[in-house]
């Protein structure tokens, strides 16, 4: 069997697979497969850039047709893979054709979480995974539409502010009691939800929806306590699942996304899985984490493509995450999860703070608004596993590099 390393899933983490492979020393063959008929383009810039209409789809690919033509990629895209042969090293489209790997990369991603109620499959109840969900939305939502966001996490808010932008009406529902509760701590969220309420967009904390309907022309959001809100778009984030059906049909370990090793390799040492599809070992924080994260699945694609080439690197990375809203950048260094202290250095009022969190004295992880600086110094404490004092964080007198 010749070599050839066949990529599914045209993502961040599958490009950056393909000129990692050849930067490594791969000479073989390499065959990129993804079901859209698009070449690898970024994804976030779907809910804010693109959908104000900032930026083309053309300007969204992440490297350019001449890239995978000089790197020799036999392109298979707008296809889908129907099953994996681990035993005979063989993968089956749709189309029925079948090829042989020496060396598999699985780069699946993630889908979106579906609403579970009556109306969910009016066209006009959209998700946002991908330019044609971008394209659809846009559809529904001329200037003055009423916008629906069910879900207050980034992609919510993200594409709340986006709208507001273009004169949309948005009134986002959230089911907990405070937005982006999953992944920020009290201070963070009261500032998002202040900085949104600026700019009106009306959020509403504790809402249960039941079902949407539709009378006539109109569409209606019912709420748990029988109040109906008129709406002509619904985009609904409520989180995503990671596509693991391949692997799980193939035989492989997967437990809230495909297990790996350090190195991205399954519980097949042929074959590997980066980016938002993996579980991968964290030296950092002692356990198993996904990640759903473009830096993450870009150093995860070059560890597995060192791998694959001979020249094995573990992967020991900090997370770390951004999301633009308005004219805030949020960049968050970690995961929160388990702090027992916080610190709050900068001011809140002026949208230039940091809040840093720690759990038994050392830094785990951190938020940093508009502070680009902080967030740069946070990456390397957290990755020292740094123990500051808490007066030390909270003095702007006293420099973050100090503390290195």
């Amino acid at each position: 069997m010749s070599d050839n390393v066949v990529i599914i899933g045209a993502s961040h983490a599958a490009a950056e697979a393909v000129t990692s492979l050849r930067k490594q020393g791969w000479e073989g063959g390499i065959t990129l497969i993804g079901d859209e008929p698009l070449l690898p383009y970024q994804r976030p810039p779907l809910s804010k850039g693109y959908f104000k209409g900032d930026t083309s789809a053309e300007k969204l690919l992440i490297k350019g047709a001449k890239v995978y033509e000089n790197a020799r990629v036999n392109l298979k895209l707008g296809t889908r893979v129907s099953k994996i042969d681990k035993q005979r090293k063989q993968i089956q489209l749709a189309t029925d054709e079948k090829l042989d790997y020496s060396h598999l990369i699985l780069a699946t991603g993630t889908r979106a979480r579906t609403l579970p109620i009556d109306g969910a499959d009016f066209p006009q109840v959209c998700y946002l995974r991908n330019l044609a969900d971008v394209d659809k939305i846009k559809s529904f939502t001329s200037e003055a539409a009423h916008m629906l966001v069910v879900g207050a996490g980034y992609i919510g808010l993200e594409v709340a502010a986006s709208a507001v932008r273009k004169g949309i009406k948005v009134t986002v529902l959230e089911a907990m009691d405070r937005v982006l509760a999953r992944v920020t701590s009290p201070v963070v969220s009261d500032f998002y939800q202040s900085l949104h309420a600026e700019n009106d967009v009306k959020i509403r904390l504790n809402s249960v929806l039941k079902e949407f309907q539709k009378e006539g022309d109109n569409l209606y959001a019912i709420m748990n306590d029988g109040e109906r809100i008129k709406f002509d778009c619904a985009v609904v984030g409520i989180g995503v699942l990671p596509n693991i059906e391949l692997a799980e049909a193939a035989g492989l370990a997967c437990d809230n996304g495909i297990l790996v090793n350090e190195y991205g390799q399954t519980s097949d040492p042929n074959i590997y899985a980066v980016g938002d599809c993996s579980n991968h070992p964290s030296v950092l924080y002692g356990r198993h984490i996904r990640l759903e994260s473009v830096p993450n699945a870009v150093e995860q694609a070059k560890v597995a493509a060192s791998s694959i080439c001979g020249k094995k690197v573990a992967y020991n990375q900090v997370p770390w995450f951004w999301s633009d809203q308005y004219q805030v950048k949020l960049q968050t260094v970690g995961l929160f999860t388990g702090y027992d202290q916080s610190v709050i250095r900068g001011s809140v009022a002026d949208s230039k703070f940091s809040v840093f969190y720690l759990k038994d004295t050392q830094l785990i992880a951190m938020d940093a608004i508009n502070s680009p600086a902080d967030f740069m110094l946070s990456k390397k404490l957290v990755s020292e596993q740094a123990c500051p004092k808490p007066e030390q964080l909270e003095d702007l007198n006293i420099s973050l590099k100090s503390l290195l």
